[in-house]
């Protein structure tokens, strides 16, 4: 919400879109709801193939193989009065679903007695992080709507189905640009900025060892130098072991010797005098 309210402050924005479910699982598991055009589509198959994917682990249920090929079956053959609900479907290898074909699955796994019965309790079982709407995604889905601007949602599925079609590599932000209904999309950088949530620091008052007992005293003062931890700085070294040019966040020390964690690693020993202010804390980091 502090960045589409930042977002509001700088541009007109006129509307909303929110990958509220990573998965339409009500539209998966009961046909009747919007249609034989959505349920027969292609955005369906990849909705399907998906929560499959994760709910399997991305392994063949038969043999337990990984990083191979995945086909969609039929747990209770469709010849065989099998439906085609997510609840009767898992992933397997081209060999075991060649193998089994239209047969029983009881049939198949006669010898494995251990994996009929997983598999089978499996099948039963949601994949809970995916057929429920926590609580965080509902608070956020209230708060756009309080906004006044027009908010719509998408679904994981959705997203993928809308990133492939557009031809687009996998990549956070381009899946955030392809959420929802989209048609057509102008991609206009190849370097979007990146904004990582850092917070604002700690109100411990002693540092520990990693076992949790206090080793040094943590001072109550915050700004050093006119510096704080957190700044974005940009530092032109010109004498000594550290001569160079750097920008990151800096780490502050009442000594004026500072760290900066930089796009390449972090650099220790940076005196405070070779810091000019970027961009001062705000609880975030940007790349």
């Amino acid at each position: 919400m502090t960045w589409v309210n930042r977002f509001r402050r700088l541009a007109p924005v006129g509307r909303i879109v929110q990958e509220l479910v990573r998965f339409d699982l009500q539209l998966m598991e009961n046909p009747e709801i919007s249609g034989v055009e959505y349920q027969q589509g292609a955005l369906q198959g990849y909705e399907v193939r998906e929560y499959l994917l994760e709910k399997w682990g991305r392994t063949c249920a038969y043999c337990g193989a990984k990083h191979v090929p995945l086909e969609v079956e039929h747990i209770q053959p469709r010849s065989k009065g099998g439906s085609d609900r997510v609840s009767n479907l898992t992933i397997a290898c081209h060999s075991c679903n060649q193998a089994k074909g239209n047969g029983d699955i009881r049939d198949f796994l006669s010898g494995q007695p251990d994996v009929l019965s997983r598999l089978l309790r499996q099948a039963k079982s949601p994949l809970n992080d995916a057929a429920a709407v926590n609580s965080t995604r509902w608070a956020l889905f209230n708060a756009l709507k309080a906004t006044g601007v027009p908010v719509t949602t998408g679904t994981g599925g959705q997203t993928k189905f809308n990133r492939l079609r557009l031809n687009l590599p996998k990549a956070h932000w381009l899946d955030a640009a392809c959420v929802g209904d989209v048609e057509s999309l102008d991609i206009v950088t190849s370097k979007p900025l990146l904004i990582l949530a850092k917070g604002h620091g700690t109100r411990r008052m002693c540092g520990t060892n990693k076992y949790g007992f206090p080793t040094r005293h943590r001072s109550r003062k915050q700004i050093h130098n006119g510096f704080q931890t957190g700044d974005i700085v940009t530092a032109t070294v010109t004498a000594g072991k550290k001569i160079g040019s750097y920008v990151g966040r800096v780490l502050c020390r009442a000594s004026g010797s500072f760290d900066m964690t930089t796009a390449s690693g972090r650099v220790t020993g940076i005196n405070h005098k070779y810091c000019q202010p970027i961009h001062r804390k705000d609880g975030y980091a940007y790349a």
